[in-house]
């Protein structure tokens, strides 16, 4: 299964939850070769050469769109032809890397930055990559609220972005810090002179982008519904980079075709679930190896709009969470590769910290009660002789979520729900999330260097929409003005109130249940050193190694490079 839409966790490695502390463009920078944006590839200079096959099965074909913009699209795009300002590395403590910024300078209480923009840049089509890009594409955020998914002009406070010569200047109207991983590190930079005019510049949310223009490493050349090719971009701003010259990216619509590929190594980069993962693939190869480092959830997320009478009930709610025996969903629906997540939200170990262990014992949701759900369901006016009747839908040919959904429905019938699940295809599951139609939908969203951004996109309520209009985020339309407030602080707090307010919202998601968490999911990672060396590994977390993470993409790419040239 693939992770497109979503990252995951499951390995005990711990990401420091502290966000960028520097005043200037220093902060945080790497001490070897790799802290520049060359990367480090532990060998003399590679050469060019050599191709890189990617097995993440999307369960569907490719729609040959690249719109950066567009949730649905964007992660086949960002990293490989578009790239930030500066790389953000999770697995590193925030460690920075400049990409088109070459640096930047912190104002007065962090309510204002200035970005030095890299000179000598230029875009695919050869046109010079300017600042004036920069504060277009920010701009265009700002004009089309469905294109500012990370809430930057409606809820982080950002008021302005101006240039002048090299320099981009963002003013914001509260301290800023937290939200620099959404703006310097996850929004694409698109050239001006190709959307500010025509269709794109009408409609930047949903227009294709068939054939992207940008700055990053790889140019798409060509797409087909069943393959994605890119080839290294000839002028990219990094010298002598990228050293792999092409990326073979398959459309595969099930698990079973994919991890074959990899097994037998004719794809080297994989990111996906795999049965019995020592015996399938461990064992075919001295070669082939896996890492998956932990940062998020997978879950159950409830339609709270009240046009769902059941589900927008909190004691249906409450009941889904008490039944769930989240251990057994670990075991057998993903084989123990994903541990079990717990009702908090907070993923464990990586965000011990945060975890208010007392407060889960209280709530009752730390051990599956199976005989508390059948209160809270008769008391909701259901039960086996009376069932509620709740579909949930996932994405087609994801099999160990077809497994956790089977061990979930079975786990459900005995309080008096019939789960039936629903196989979409991938741009049709997320329409349908985005645009709130669904009673359940199974999905994992994507999180950040502490809690707090993963419980920001699930619970703030400006990154959602009424419903059958495309939300950012914030899918099941969870509305609280007390957790906004939350969040609002979190800006100007100091490190130990930012521990307790991310504690505080532990506690709505207690009361409010408007999220499920059954497992924790994994930055699904595997790999093939037979022809390919660079990759990220455990001891080297230079970035998060799965080829759906944005912008982590670029990172991994840079770095890679074939043994045999």
């Amino acid at each position: 299964m693939n992770r497109s839409r979503i990252v995951r966790a499951v390995a005990a490695l711990a990401v420091v939850a502290v966000l960028a502390s520097a005043c200037t463009g220093s902060a945080k920078k790497r001490n070897t070769k790799a802290s520049s944006a060359s990367g480090s590839t532990g060998a003399a200079t590679p050469r060019k050469g050599g191709t890189v096959t990617i097995s993440n099965e999307q369960g569907q074909t490719w729609t040959c769109q690249f719109n950066p913009f567009n949730p649905a699209t964007y992660l086949e795009s960002v990293g490989f032809v578009y790239e930030p300002l500066v790389f953000v590395n999770l697995l590193r403590n925030q460690e920075e890397t400049p990409m088109l910024a070459s640096g930047y300078t912190w104002g007065p209480g962090k309510k204002s930055i200035v970005f030095t923009i890299r000179s000598g840049v230029t875009w695919s089509d050869g046109k010079p990559f300017t600042a004036d890009d920069v504060v277009f594409t920010f701009e265009v955020l700002k004009k089309f609220p469905a294109t500012d998914v990370y809430s930057l002009w409606k809820g982080a406070g950002l008021q302005s972005v101006t240039a002048s010569g090299n320099k981009v200047t963002m003013t914001f109207a509260q301290a800023a810090q937290p939200y620099f991983f959404n703006f310097a590190n996850q929004v694409g930079i698109v050239p001006k002179h190709i959307w500010s005019t025509g269709a794109p510049a009408a409609h930047p949310e949903s227009w294709p982008d068939t054939n992207p223009i940008g700055t990053g490493p790889f140019k798409v050349d060509p797409c087909s519904p069943n393959n994605i090719q890119y080839t290294a971009n000839p002028t990219f701003w990094q010298k002598g980079k990228p050293y792999i010259q092409k990326i073979e990216y398959p459309a595969y619509l099930d698990n079973g075709p994919a991890n074959l590929d990899l097994a037998n190594g004719k794809a080297q980069w994989g990111s996906q679930f795999i049965p019995n993962i020592d015996k399938f693939y461990l064992t075919k190869s001295s070669d082939n190896h896996t890492w998956s480092p932990p940062v998020t959830n997978v879950a159950i997320y409830p339609n709270l709009d009240p046009s769902h009478a059941a589900t927008s009930k909190l004691a249906v709610r409450q009941a889904i969470a008490s039944a769930l025996d989240r251990k057994q969903i670990s075991q057998i629906g993903e084989g123990g590769q994903q541990p079990p997540a717990n009702q908090t939200g907070i993923v464990s170990p990586t965000f011990d910290k945060y975890l208010d262990t007392a407060a889960l014992t209280a709530s009752g949701y730390d051990k599956p009660d199976v005989a508390r759900a059948k209160r809270l369901m008769a008391s909701a006016g259901y039960s086996t002789s009376h069932p509620l009747k709740l579909s949930i839908i996932t994405i087609t040919g994801y099999t160990d979520w077809d497994a956790s959904l089977a061990v979930i429905k079975q786990q459900l019938q005995p309080i008096g729900i019939q789960l039936s699940v629903q196989d979409l295809a991938q741009q049709t599951f997320d329409s349908r999330l985005y645009r709130g139609e669904f009673d359940l939908a199974y999905y994992g969203e994507t999180g950040g260097p502490t809690p707090y951004y993963e419980l920001r996109r699930n619970m703030y309520s400006k990154n959602t929409a009424p419903l059958g209009t495309d939300a950012g985020s914030n899918y099941e339309r969870y509305r609280n003005p007390s957790v906004d407030a939350l969040f609002d602080q979190y800006a100007t707090a100091s490190d130990t109130q930012q521990v307790d307010i991310v504690k505080q919202v532990e506690k709505f998601m207690l009361d409010d249940v408007p999220v499920i968490p059954t497992t924790e999911g994994v930055d699904w990672f595997q790999y093939n050193t037979a022809k390919i060396a660079g990759w990220p590994t455990e001891k080297d977390p230079y970035a998060q190694p799965s080829a759906f993470q944005v912008p982590d993409t670029e990172q991994v790419l840079l770095h890679l490079y074939s043994t045999s040239g």
